[in-house]
């Protein structure tokens, strides 16, 4: 029983690890906005995407990249994330997460090519955190696009099936 109890103790640590790598990098990059100390806990290749917009980077010089041109410069002033909920295992993290904003910028990043509107926002978002020797390895953040349009009144632009 010993055993096992340490092996367990030893797991939780690790998981705990974990979490303290991505709060450490959602910390500095959303609420310092420090884009060196965010790029700590991160892999030399990581990859970044945000859902359904599609933006994002692959590869270190490339993540950096995104962030500071089309992240840490276009965060909205009143930015607020409240955790739901969290599950961790030994290669990813799951967030849920509740995002209140003001759209007072662009965020090329999150909704590309849209104008400001000035409205109030609040939606959910997850985010599925990939981890490599306790690196963050990759993110991937789906966001509830429908519910933010419709709260911004934007309308998305409508698919069109190509000619035949």
């Amino acid at each position: 029983m010993g055993r096992s109890v340490g092996v367990t103790t030893a797991i939780a640590q690790f998981m705990r690890d974990l979490e303290g790598a991505w709060d450490a990098h959602r910390e500095a990059l959303l609420v310092r906005r420090d884009l060196a100390a965010a790029l700590v806990p991160m892999t030399a290749e990581p990859s970044v995407v945000h859902r359904p917009a599609m933006t994002g980077a692959s590869g270190r010089p490339a993540v950096e990249h995104f962030y500071a041109g089309q992240v840490l410069p276009h965060l909205p002033a009143d930015l607020t994330l409240n955790r739901i909920s969290r599950t961790v295992d030994r290669w990813r993290l799951v967030e849920e997460t509740t995002v209140s904003f003001t759209h007072d910028r662009e965020l090329p990043w999150l909704l590309p090519g849209a104008e400001p509107t000035f409205r109030r926002a609040e939606v959910l978002a997850i985010a599925v955190v990939g981890f490599h020797r306790m690196k963050i390895s990759s993110v991937r953040v789906l966001w509830d696009h429908a519910t933010l349009t419709a709260q911004l009144g934007i309308t998305a632009p409508l698919a069109t099936a190509p000619a035949r």
